[in-house]
């Protein structure tokens, strides 16, 4: 029986942190359970993850449904999308089964890209690579996951380009079934000897295709922070999110943007590996952001103390404490009143 490669290359940067990157391993365990109730499916179906931060890697070679485990995701700092391209290529070249005169090859790979923010890279080289060599030999559908990604360069990629905004209860389950159904019919087809199939019918009240990018690249929506405990020396992340508030006086009424607390997670030291090297960070300025919580490793009152060396730990209050970065003594006082704020290092998101 001929292959069928589905590759899944998933955007784990740390503006998916918390509830997004859940929903992504929740939803590929969904589809494989789904998938393997199929008999196309199993007899066809091989499956591959490759997850991206600021470096990209294969964390699920090429590999029959049945055998499929569904991973935990790793995060990272930096979206770098020429890496995902470039081992999404190479894993082609290396798992994908060619016709030749002596055998019939795989069928044509599909690609589900998810991403959910902007490159941080120049991904311009891995694109003319894409489009030169594998554009015509593979299908690839690219999911934009909320108005944070960026659809202009989706769509140099491919003419596939899906935008998903996850706006009301039961949207993701939604659109998790329609993939599972793209894949079910595509399985189908070619288990039956035909050509693979274009994407099914898309659920306009969830998500629809990008025809045009839009002229504008919208703002970044969230803000992310990397801190350490400054007792257990372990890492946590913290992620703000945009909002928008309409300010009004007797003559004029304007918009103004901010960002909200999300949340802050414990972060595995694995972040760091994903994360590219030698990224230059971003700054924003606290006065931008509201809210600010507590450790979730040790519970300090705050998770946002700033050291000298422009990192973030947590203490109680003001006093002397030692920096679970650079190792040295710090000394905290109370916040003035009236203070217009400071610029910290943020993630790329």
């Amino acid at each position: 029986m001929r292959r069928l490669p589905v590759f899944f290359v998933l955007d784990c940067s740390e503006s998916m942190v918390g509830e997004n990157l859940k929903k992504m391993e929740d939803g590929l365990a969904a589809i494989v359970k789904t998938l393997r109730t199929d008999p196309h499916a199993l007899e066809t179906v091989h499956l591959s993850v490759i997850a991206f931060a600021g470096v990209a890697r294969t964390i699920v070679p090429l590999v029959e449904l049945v055998s499929f485990y569904p991973p935990k995701l790793p995060l990272g700092g930096g979206t770098n999308l020429a890496a995902a391209l470039d081992t999404l290529m190479n894993e082609i070249d290396k798992s994908v089964i060619r016709t030749n005169a002596e055998r019939k090859g795989d069928w044509q790979p599909i690609v589900y890209l998810f991403t959910d923010g902007r490159p941080t890279d120049k991904p311009d080289q891995a694109i003319g690579r894409w489009l030169s060599r594998y554009s015509r030999k593979a299908t690839l559908i690219a999911v934009g996951l909320g108005r944070s990604a960026d659809l202009a360069v989706l769509r140099r990629l491919t003419e596939n380009v899906i935008i998903f905004e996850d706006s009301r209860e039961g949207d993701f389950t939604k659109f998790i079934d329609w993939v599972t159904a793209s894949l079910v019919a595509q399985s189908k087809s070619v288990g039956e000897g035909a050509n693979a199939q274009g994407i099914p019918i898309l659920d306009e009240s969830v998500m629809r295709i990008i025809k045009e990018p839009p002229s504008q690249i919208v703002d970044e929506a969230c803000v992310t922070l990397v801190g350490r405990c400054r007792k257990t020396r372990c890492a946590y992340i913290i992620k703000y999110e945009k909002a928008v508030q309409d300010v009004a006086t007797r003559d004029f009424k304007v918009q103004v943007s901010h960002f909200d607390i999300a949340g802050c997670y414990p972060l595995e030291e694995a972040y760091f590996a994903w994360t590219e090297p030698g990224a230059v960070d971003l700054q924003v300025n606290t006065s931008e952001l509201v809210g600010s919580p507590g450790c979730p490793h040790c519970g300090a009152v705050t998770a946002f103390a700033v050291c000298g060396c422009g990192r973030l730990m947590c203490i109680n209050g003001p006093g002397e404490v030692v920096c679970p970065w650079c190792e040295k003594e710090v000394s905290f006082s109370p916040v003035q009143a009236g203070d217009d704020g400071f610029a910290v290092g943020r993630g790329r998101g």
